[in-house]
């Protein structure tokens, strides 16, 4: 149970994505939300009354991997285009807007895969304003709006695409064959606050001093003079967490670090000594590794290791809790993401994704109330709130960790000696890539250790050692990410000392792998 302010409150104003499947459903979200406009993802089916309670002031349809002609194709509620609000299609969304609007979509005669050169209809359509009559758009597509009927007229064309981006005749739809959202569309940016503002005449109020203002007000209001339980991981979302309820209640704030011994090296030490400069409230650290690894005791399979850990970090934090009997509810810093990949939105697209996850299970074992005070944000968002609460960078941009920690990125057997390899190991990528300040210009960096052994050799000596796997890699949203071309001499210096330093190592890797196909974490 969420206690804090609906959104609708913090804005005035919001936007609705209607997700038909798409990768980058969560990337519109958010260059919506760059625009200082708060957005939210909805299920693609969700009713036209519903729409109604929400009270957007526009819609925007995502892109998605099916044809609109297909009998299963993700179809939308038709009322939704009787509301008289503004709807945007992207891709697939403008497809199903011409489709229900009398429209005839059918495959290409050619496919559009990457940048392709838009050419603008001339006019004064506020959709465009702006922009040069010649552009560059990033298309994905294989199907199209071959015939566009007497209700809509076409804005824009590409070379193999007449009907790029058009206009209903009489009411406020938009439609879109290419995607604004992603930066291979230099323009897209424009286009989106074109219509935002122009057409949806948002005021752009969604920004974080009024977020950070409101929300520590909602919980001042919803605590009261009752006592907070929240857990400390060492990220930034439960530091912002904290730091949201030490502003709002102080010392009835109480704080749980769990150290499951699978945390980075330094962990617990530098989350001690952050939380001591920069809050009010005591700080309990619990040492729970060696029930944690024993849990882990000839476990493999990576979603038993997050089974295990999951349930064993309930055990541990209701037992640190237990003493506080006092305190009725418990604070997470579950994140936007969190709740859509989760399906703990009523309105959101239903999916699990994560078994360890922030949201559900604990507070319904503690019998506490939950408090989730960034549930509505993204991580950039997050960040920027941080900084605003005056949290040290070194704890705001922290690479992301894993909640179940090195126990996914040690495959194979979880053991003490494994465990002190791979924490040093990623010690030292970590501080060679500081070192030669790219820290902040990637988006996450680690060691893997891999259960597969090599033959080497040191000295005169032939080893046979595990191996050791780099990771690095750049990303937006965390949806879709790339590998970061790190300089030769960094990866070298990298390599080198993790032989030299880390025992039983022989060979490091490099992991040139995008997601997709592959992920981001190893497991």
């Amino acid at each position: 149970m969420n206690t804090l302010p609906n959104r609708t409150t913090l804005t005035g104003e919001s936007i609705l994505v209607l997700d038909f499947g798409s990768q980058y459903a969560q990337l519109i979200a958010r260059r919506v939300r760059e625009q200082n406009v708060f957005c939210e993802i909805v299920r693609n089916d969700i009713s036209a009354d519903r729409v109604l309670e929400l009270n957007p002031k526009g819609l925007i349809l995502s892109g998605g991997p099916s044809s609109v002609y297909e009998s299963q194709a993700p179809q939308c509620d038709p009322k939704i285009f009787q509301l008289g609000l503004p709807v945007l299609g992207i891709c697939y969304g403008m497809q199903l807007v011409c489709q229900a609007l009398g429209s005839n979509i059918d495959a290409g005669t050619a496919r559009e895969y990457g940048r392709i050169s838009l050419h603008i209809s001339p006019g004064t359509n506020p959709l465009f304003a702006n922009i040069s009559e010649q552009t560059t758009v990033w298309m994905s597509h294989g199907d199209q709006v071959l015939n566009l009927g007497k209700e809509f007229v076409s804005l824009g064309t590409t070379p193999t695409c007449p009907f790029a981006a058009v206009k209903h005749q009489t009411l406020p739809v938009y439609g879109l064959q290419f995607h604004p959202e992603v930066t291979h569309t230099p323009d897209g940016s424009t286009i989106l606050h074109n219509f935002l503002h122009l057409v949806c005449q948002c005021q752009g109020n969604w920004k974080m001093d009024s977020f950070a203002e409101t929300t520590i007000e909602g919980i001042k209001e919803k605590v009261g003079n009752r006592r907070v339980i929240c857990g400390l991981s060492g990220g930034v979302d439960s530091a912002v967490t904290a730091a949201l309820l030490d502003r709002a209640i102080g010392k009835q704030l109480i704080c749980i670090l769990v150290d499951n011994g699978l945390l980075r090296q330094g962990e617990v030490e530098l989350v001690t000594d952050t939380f001591n400069q920069h809050f009010k409230t005591d700080l309990h650290v619990s040492d729970a590794a060696e029930r944690f690894l024993k849990a882990l005791d000839s476990v493999v399979d990576p979603q038993e290791k997050r089974r295990i850990i999951g349930h064993s970090f309930i055990d541990v934090f209701r037992e640190e809790a237990e003493p506080y009997r006092d305190a009725e509810f418990l604070a997470q810093g579950t994140l936007y993401p969190d709740v859509i990949e989760s399906g703990a939105s009523a309105d959101g697209p239903a999916a699990t994704i994560k078994l360890h996850h922030n949201v559900g299970g604990l507070p319904e074992e503690l019998g506490l109330t939950l408090v989730e005070p960034l549930r509505d944000l993204f991580k950039d968002e997050v960040r920027r709130l941080g900084s605003r609460l005056g949290l040290p960078d070194e704890m705001i941009w922290r690479h992301p960790f894993p909640g179940p920690g090195l126990a996914v990125r040690c495959l194979g057997a979880v053991t003490r000696d494994r465990l002190e390899r791979l924490r040093l190991a990623d010690a030292i990528v970590i501080e060679e890539i500081r070192r030669a300040k790219l820290y902040r210009q990637t988006s996450q960096v680690f060691a893997v250790l891999l259960p597969v052994q090599s033959v080497g050799v040191m000295g005169d000596a032939r080893t046979y050692s595990e191996v050791i796997a780099i990771r690095a890699v750049e990303t937006e949203d965390f949806m879709t990410a790339d590998w970061v071309r790190l300089p030769y001499e960094v990866l070298a210096v990298i390599s080198s000392r993790i032989i030299n330093e880390v025992p039983d190592t022989s060979r490091v890797v490099y992991d040139i792998s995008s997601k997709p196909p592959a992920t981001i974490e190893w497991e």
